[in-house]
């Protein structure tokens, strides 16, 4: 037990300082990670807009094999989870239409990875979430109204 614990404690330090020496050279920085990040999606203010950044194209196919779960009445944060079972899913992205910037979320998927992805987010005012699934050169979404209170069902 002791040599377990010991070992966990070794491999931990050393991916430490492997990590460290990397932020150190130079090999690893947040500008590098953060430069893939679509800014100008993320700022978008319309889901449109956001699509048009994204994926070069704002035109959606409302689908049942698209999942979303959400509670119809929330205070935020709030859980959100979207599932879908089809193959060849690149990306599964979040709006919140009523947010002045409806793009709440959007995930990329590595190859084989399943259509699964759950998050918190939060929404301004009533309005709807939108879920959209890439999949080979096809948006698919779903869409839920969910009603924003002040914690109490039925304001």
């Amino acid at each position: 037990m002791i040599n377990t614990k010991r070992r966990v404690l070794l491999k931990g330090s050393l991916a430490a300082g492997a990590i460290g020496v990397a932020l150190g050279a130079g090999l690893l920085s947040p500008r590098v990670v953060l430069a893939a990040w679509p800014e100008a999606a993320f700022t978008a203010e319309s889901v449109d807009g956001a699509l048009k950044e994204l994926f070069g194209t704002s035109t959606l196919e409302t689908s049942r094999d698209v999942e979303i779960n959400v509670s119809e009445f929330v205070h935020a944060p709030f859980p959100v989870t979207v599932k879908c079972d089809l193959h060849d899913i690149s990306s599964i992205t979040i709006f919140a239409t009523g947010n002045q910037q409806p793009l709440v979320a959007s995930f990329d998927l590595g190859e084989g990875a399943l259509g699964y992805v759950t998050t918190r987010i939060r929404m301004a005012k009533t309005a709807q979430v939108i879920a959209v699934v890439k999949t080979g050169d096809r948006l698919l979404s779903a869409a839920k109204e969910v009603k924003v209170t002040d914690g109490n069902p039925g304001d």
